[in-house]
């Protein structure tokens, strides 16, 4: 089975959390914390920075590690390395190529997390945000 490592972000603003909703491949349509994967040589926290800088043209701060998730899917392992983060500066939606690699996103109240259509990786991330709060 193919093993993917990445590194997501639980971005946190005025008590809410950023959800991004996919907009290409296999799971277009589902929610999901934003992130990506890590690149050779590069930390875990150097790639977040990065992804978050790809994904959205926004500058965060990692505050802390949260939880890794292992999750198997049909296709693929997914080792997901997630880290609480606070924006530097605000962003925007951004196109890459001919998609965009979301389809909108939200700021969701914690306590309104389970009502997002979250991919099932990520559904354990809501599980240990519920838990910590």
């Amino acid at each position: 089975m193919k093993l993917i490592e990445v590194v997501a972000a639980v971005i946190t603003r005025d008590n809410k959390i950023l959800a991004t909703q996919r907009g290409y491949g296999e799971f277009k349509g589902k929610w999901e914390f934003p992130g990506g994967k890590i690149e050779p040589n590069e930390s875990k926290e150097d790639a977040l920075k990065r992804e978050i800088k790809e994904e959205l043209h926004a500058d965060i701060n990692v505050e802390k590690y949260l939880t890794t998730v292992d999750y198997d899917y049909e296709k693929f392992h997914l080792t997901m390395h997630t880290y609480i983060c606070t924006l530097i500066n605000d962003f925007e939606m951004v196109k890459h190529g001919e998609e965009f690699e979301h389809d909108n996103m939200i700021w969701v109240e914690n306590e309104e997390l389970d009502n997002v259509d979250f991919l099932p990786a990520d559904k354990e991330i809501v599980k240990k945000l519920k838990k910590t709060n």
